[in-house]
């Protein structure tokens, strides 16, 4: 198993659709993730900063999201999300999107 973090920052004129959408992700997107070895996935806010975390239990990671990435499901449900987020951090670059985290310490 591995684990996956990684930070965002929400538009803040689009925080509360943001919100809204994630109190009921979808079912297909939910599904599609699963089927890829995604599992303990969680998504955090503190003020206008997203951070997620995740859990990967397969073999292929960058195999795993390119299949949940080209679900239909998942590409309408992130051009609804995309929109809500632009890049956290001094040395972001338009288009970074999630930014993913360096682990420096763990309690297993």
């Amino acid at each position: 198993m591995q684990r996956f973090a990684f930070v965002v920052d929400v538009v803040p004129e689009r925080k509360a659709e943001y919100l809204r959408l994630h109190a009921a992700v979808w079912p297909g997107v939910e599904a599609a993730l699963s089927a890829h070895h995604v599992t303990n996935y969680s998504i955090f806010i503190l003020e206008d900063t997203l951070v997620g975390y995740y859990e990967y239990t397969g073999s292929d990671h960058a195999a795993d999201l390119a299949a949940v990435d080209a679900e239909p499901e998942v590409q309408r449900w992130l051009a609804l999300t995309d929109p809500c987020q632009v890049a956290f951090g001094r040395d972001a670059r338009p288009g970074d999107g999630w930014r993913a985290m360096e682990e420096v310490w763990h309690l297993p």
